[in-house]
């Protein structure tokens, strides 16, 4: 199974992108800060990560404003066929509000 779920913060964005079949996509740069428990003991983690989204979702994505908290369900791919590298593929979201 290839799913995740992670709060994070949006720090960039590009503008709303379409593919060659005419679907929306929004490529984004996100933060993660918290703390996770590992072997018993609590961790500090901070990170940036690469994302993606496509569909309503990315339009709806684009229309957010940066520093914006999220909570984001998707999963993981390479960036593409030949690559090693990476990036989440946010399939839904929710802004947090009040943090």
């Amino acid at each position: 199974m290839n799913r995740l779920r992670l709060a994070a913060t949006l720090i960039g964005r590009s503008a709303l992108r379409y593919t060659p079949a005419g679907l929306p996509v929004c490529e984004a740069h996100c933060r993660y800060s918290g703390t996770v428990i590992e072997a018993g003991l609590e961790r500090q983690l901070s990170f940036e990560f690469a994302a993606v989204a496509a569909g309503s979702v990315a339009e709806r994505l684009e229309r957010l404003a940066l520093g914006s908290a999220l909570d984001l369900d998707g999963f993981l791919s390479t960036t593409s066929h030949r690559s090693n590298r990476l990036r989440i593929h946010i399939t839904e979201f929710t802004p947090v509000s009040g943090v």
